[in-house]
């Protein structure tokens, strides 16, 4: 290394010697990292489209689809049983709940602790011998950690320490200690089984539970989210977007599904049944009565009362739409204005120059002169409403973990992720989207100017005109044609409610969507994203995977990936399976495709996991190492600088110093 070179560094090496003050720190510190990159690389698990079915996420979570029956298998082979190794692996995901299910059933309970803990113990070892005794240490519980590294690091065919490990075990059992140990232990398998979680998007909307998958995210050890369309909505709702904030009340009600609103984040309704009661009460609300889903049963009362709060919530979403289409020209959704091309008085819609007649046209909240003014009482309920979202603790917690851990695309390892699409131009190329007046952005640099915008919405600082249109920005996101989250030519809701027509609830895709299986064109986009490597792919979800009509989620020659987890009930019919996952171990990807998921009551109780198919993508000649991995680059450029840390001590450019410890 030159001298002049060096020179150059001086200032940040000073800084670094102040962490690693003598030659000896620095060299033992090269050791350890040189290393660490010899170690196996950790295990990513992709998700995406959960769409608040949290049961099966949960699920999904503790089994790392299927990766924790995978060593099970593994371990013990022919050693056990297949329903002795089933009720290892549900004693793993859920040990408090299976624990009273077995004190109920064993004789001889403290034998059953003394077996079960070895094998435990077993599986805990096989998870973390990928990782460094120091990462390990940290996901231990503390007050569990000592012995639990002991037994680690200790085997019963030592001759010299079987005593000593089963002397362990055994005052674990004797002193009360037992299921403690077992849900501690199971709870770090889960933890190392997975070495970081990456969400495709779309946690929110549809299913009862979005809240409850939030609550397990905010304290997850690691994990990373690039926000959906779903997501995109409910964070605009939460930064006072109402026309978001309808949205969010309309898809809640469609489903028959409150909980999340309601149950998670006190939304109060009242005020919206009692004015849809007061204004629809005599209204049928055909076209607005709930999907039931599942078992979920609903008195035909309170049917009729979610079909009217549905139309009412609708009818303000149109309006509010409107007044934002008609403010933002540039986003050129005026043709969105729907109720602008009513005629009220022969119940007919206008659209592509064509006459439609509406299933019904019944709106006594709509003035034809000015269809898009709310009227006294609706203002009054919304501003009731967005107070409520504005308000709610719970769901801007919530909503500050989707901004810290998220973003519009990442690229970890190779791979390019992001929810839904990227805007292109026919012929393929990254097609230049006018996001704010003046500002016009394509492939990466849209994403990320987009990504700018989103967090403006959510900054005090943030001058007012432009948080104000970051605010209004949601709803473009949510259901702009050149938005990379929807990417289509309309969101045909109106036309879905009261148009019989098939032709005009069509949204045509975008060409991402028309051209996803040329792979010219996914190695163009992943140029455009400046992802390097020979095995680089682009990994998306947003579009549910039709397997029951041939589809697969391979695309471009295995350059894609579509993993949209089919989570969300209502797509199981129309998909014929409950979507895909994605497992990126140290030996390669493995695509799982799941079938419905039935509860967790049936799990812990009959032992039933999701019926899963592993279909091995891409094997490795090799197994990865953490050299290999983004993370690997990190650790040679820190060496790098550690030896030039080294080089300055040696030549007396920089002097050690003990007392800097």
């Amino acid at each position: 290394m030159k001298h002049t070179d060096f020179l150059q560094d001086q200032r940040y090496l000073e800084l670094l010697s102040q962490t690693f003050p003598t030659v000896a720190d620095a060299s033992t510190e090269i050791i350890n990292l040189q290393a660490i990159l010899n170690l196996p690389k950790g295990t990513e698990h992709f998700v995406a489209d959960i769409h608040g079915e949290h049961e099966a996420f949960l699920h999904i979570l503790k089994n790392a689809s299927g990766n924790i029956k995978r060593k099970v298998n593994e371990l013990f082979g022919s050693t056990l049983r297949e329903s002795e190794k089933r009720d290892l692996c549900t004693l793993i995901y859920y040990p408090e709940e299976k624990l009273e299910i077995i004190k109920q059933q064993e004789a001889d309970i403290d034998d059953w602790y003394h077996i079960t803990i070895h094998r435990l113990v077993r599986v805990c070892r096989d998870v973390s011998s990928k990782y460094t005794r120091s990462k390990v240490r940290k996901a231990l519980p503390q007050e569990f950690s000592y012995i639990i590294q002991e037994l680690l690091h200790e085997r019963t065919d030592d001759v010299d320490k079987t005593d000593y490990v089963s002397t362990i075990i055994d005052t674990i059992i004797s002193t009360g200690r037992a299921d403690d140990f077992i849900c501690a232990i199971s709870f770090v398998i889960q933890r190392l089984i997975i070495d970081k979680l990456h969400i495709l998007g779309d946690i929110y909307d549809r299913g009862p539970g979005a809240h409850l998958i939030m609550d397990t995210l905010v304290p997850y050890h690691r994990w990373d989210i690039q926000w959906g369309n779903h997501d995109i909505l409910w964070m605009g709702a939460a930064a006072g977007n109402d026309a978001c904030i309808c949205n969010v009340l309309r898809i809640a009600l469609r489903y028959a599904n409150m909980k999340t609103i309601e149950d998670g984040y006190g939304i109060n309704l009242v005020p919206l049944a009692s004015f849809a009661m007061e204004v629809y009460g005599d209204d049928p609300c055909t076209e607005f009565q709930p999907k039931i889903l599942g078992e979920d049963t609903l008195s035909d009362k309170v049917k009729q009362l979610y079909a009217r709060m549905h139309k009412a919530i609708s009818v303000i979403q149109f309006k509010l739409e409107a007044q934002l289409f008609t403010r933002h020209q540039l986003w050129h959704m005026a043709d969105r204005c729907v109720l602008s091309q009513i005629d009220y008085q022969k119940g007919t819609f206008h659209l592509n120059g064509k006459e439609y007649q509406m299933t019904s046209c019944h709106f006594p909240t709509i003035n034809p002169s000015a269809p898009n003014e709310l009227t006294a009482d609706e203002r009054e309920l919304m501003s009731g409403l967005h107070n409520s979202f504005i308000i709610c603790e719970k769901l801007h917690k919530h909503i500050r973990k989707i901004l810290q851990h998220g973003c519009m695309y990442a690229v970890y390892n190779h791979n390019l992720l992001f929810h839904a699409s990227v805007p292109l131009n026919a012929d393929g190329t990254m097609k230049s989207v006018e996001i704010a007046p003046g500002k016009a952005y394509s492939g990466k640099e849209l994403m990320h100017n987009i990504g700018i915008i989103i967090r403006t919405a959510f900054q005090s600082d943030s001058e007012p005109s432009e948080k104000a249109y970051a605010i209004d920005y949601f709803l473009y996101l949510w259901c702009g044609p050149d938005s990379p989250l929807f990417n289509k030519s309309k969101m045909a809701t109106f036309e879905r409610y009261f148009i019989r027509e098939k032709e005009t609830h069509v949204e045509e895709k975008g060409n991402f969507f028309k051209l996803r299986n040329d792979e010219h064109i996914a190695d163009m986009i992943l140029d455009a994203f400046d992802v390097k490597g020979p095995n680089c792919h682009i990994i998306n979800g947003h579009v549910p995977v039709h397997v029951a009509k041939g589809e697969s989620p391979l695309r471009a020659n295995g350059k894609l990936m579509v993993i949209d987890g089919g989570f969300s009930e209502p797509y199981h019919k129309e998909t014929g399976i409950a979507g895909y996952t994605l497992v990126y171990h140290s030996r390669g990807f493995e695509l799982v495709q799941h079938e419905p998921f039935n509860s967790t009551a049936d799990a812990i109780k009959r032992g039933t996991d999701i019926k899963s198919t592993t279909q091995i993508v891409e094997m490795s000649q090799r197994r990865m190492r953490v050299a290999d991995t983004d993370k690997g680059r990190e650790i040679q450029q820190q060496i790098a600088d550690l030896e030039q840390l080294l080089y300055a001590y040696r030549h007396g450019i920089i002097k050690e110093n003990e007392r800097k410890k």
